[in-house]
């Protein structure tokens, strides 16, 4: 059933005041048959990380709310697929699930492969369309399928080759208004594969004293680094990294290198390098720094957060100076990770 005007504050993790114009849950796919998903609405919501809500959405809203995970046998494989064994194992997920809680699913089941992006704000059916990774992981590495309705058309199921994923990228963020996720079939594995090659990982797992870590003991190593440097949204509001980590010629690199020995960087190919945003931003001296009720966090100069009563447009506008100040200091632009969503009303 539709509701009107329904307050989105509690639905979106920067807490920003927002209201939907008209919302609907959807809890079952039998809902998709209605009129209401002829065309896209103006806003699909899962677990509202990620997004930068301004005062109205109008039009409708369709709040994802689809539940449950199953374990597939036998195992309907790709024959695309590479490097499969006896211990892969394909699990779908409805869109709807959240996913941290997903992630410590998986591992109580011995299910192993997401351990490195644990702790995650959001849902399983937002996933894909961030492509979302962190310490040297990303989701597209183990989706082996998306299950989507595609208005106008109606069910469909995608490779992993038509979502074209990309950098904190895909299909699904390239042609807004296409697709609605409905579930997300993963590739995941019942023996050990670790990526401990990220630094930070690699010095939290020493001062744990953990020599040769299990699955949980990576998901322990993640915890413990996002919880040192992220704050937690439930009290501080916030959609997590704000903004990409710029991809930059390797003559810009080269550029900035010369000017800070300390400059971390990590090569993409020959002629590019990825830099962390982070780093750009607090020592363009933008770290910790407030105006009213947003500011970067004193932590992690990547991350925006709500100190109680910012708007979106204020968080926006904010946003709009960070990205400024690291331009005039580098001459490096930074793009925004998140998606702004609805209008202004003043």
């Amino acid at each position: 059933m539709i509701q009107h005007d329904v307050p989105l504050v509690r639905l979106n993790t920067f807490k920003l005041p927002c209201v939907a114009e008209r919302y609907l849950a959807l809890t079952d796919l039998r809902q998709l048959e209605g009129p209401e998903f002829k065309q896209a609405p103006e806003l699909v919501l899962g677990g509202g990380s990620n997004m930068l809500l301004l005062d109205q959405v109008p039009g409708l809203t369709v709040h994802v709310s689809l539940g449950g995970v199953q374990l597939l046998t036998p195992v309907p494989v790709r024959k695309t697929s590479s490097s499969l064994d006896t211990g892969t194992l394909i699990v779908r997920v409805a869109a709807g699930v959240d996913w941290n809680q997903f992630v410590r699913y998986t591992l109580d089941q011995g299910w192993y492969g997401f351990e490195n992006l644990i702790l995650i704000p959001g849902t399983v059916g937002a996933a894909p369309v961030q492509n979302i990774g962190a310490y040297g992981a990303e989701i597209a590495e183990r989706i082996e399928a998306v299950h989507v309705w595609e208005y106008g058309i109606g069910v469909r199921v995608l490779t992993p080759e038509e979502c074209e994923f990309g950098y904190r990228d895909s299909r699904f963020k390239q042609e807004p208004g296409r697709f609605l996720i409905t579930a997300v079939d993963f590739r995941l594995n019942g023996k050990h594969e670790l990526k401990t090659g990220y630094g930070a990982i690699q010095t939290e797992l020493a001062c744990l004293k953990i020599d040769n870590p299990t699955p949980n003991d990576v998901a322990l190593a993640v915890t413990n680094i996002r919880r040192s440097k992220l704050p937690d949204w439930f009290f501080l509001g916030n959609s997590g990294s704000f903004f990409k980590n710029p991809v930059v010629p390797m003559s810009v690199h080269n550029r900035l290198k010369t000017e800070y020995e300390d400059l971390p960087s990590y090569p993409i190919n020959p002629g590019h390098v990825k830099l962390p945003a982070g780093w750009l931003i607090e020592r363009a001296g933008l770290k910790g720094m407030r105006n009213e009720a947003v500011g970067t966090y004193e932590k992690q100069a990547l991350v925006l957060v709500n100190h109680g009563s910012a708007t979106g447009r204020e968080v926006l506008n904010f946003s709009e100076s960070v990205q400024a100040g690291v331009l005039t200091k580098f001459g490096v632009e930074l793009e925004r990770e998140v998606q702004v969503l609805g209008v202004s009303t003043v």
